[in-house]
């Protein structure tokens, strides 16, 4: 076998490792915006830089998604996220916390854990840029 073949079933193979990392990654990054325990945009900025390294098709397909797209092209380039993301972001975040908190755990340590959690995250988004449409 040449070498050349070798080099390109290995290109082949990675790209398909990026795909599907990519996939994982986006599956991941989708139950993140219901489920705020779960961090949603760096999954979902991992599966754009996924997708550009494994296959430009689903790269495009992702900035050109009807629902992801914009996030992750204005988080991407600095412009934050829309005041209505914030706010859904947020509401959610606590709505999840407050009912893990006070109807699924009974330790206090998790609790705490969970309440510091959600003030972080609710620090990262309140400092993100807010984007604007013009």
């Amino acid at each position: 076998m040449s070498q050349t073949c070798s080099i390109r079933r290995t290109s082949k193979f990675k790209k398909g490792i990026f795909v599907v990392a990519g996939t994982i990654s986006l599956g991941l990054g989708v139950v993140g915006v219901f489920l705020p325990i779960l961090p949603t945009t760096p999954f979902l900025l991992l599966s754009a830089a996924c997708y550009y390294k494994g296959s430009e098709r689903m790269h495009r397909w992702l900035l050109n998604n009807k629902w992801l797209g914009d996030y992750i092209r204005n988080y991407k380039e600095g412009k934050g996220i829309s005041p209505m993301g914030k706010v859904f972001t947020l509401v959610l975040l606590w709505i999840t916390i407050c009912y893990s908190v006070f109807f699924m755990l009974n330790e206090y340590i998790l609790q705490i854990v969970l309440f510091a959690i959600a003030i972080a995250v609710t620090l990262h988004v309140i400092t993100l840029p807010t984007f604007r449409k013009s």
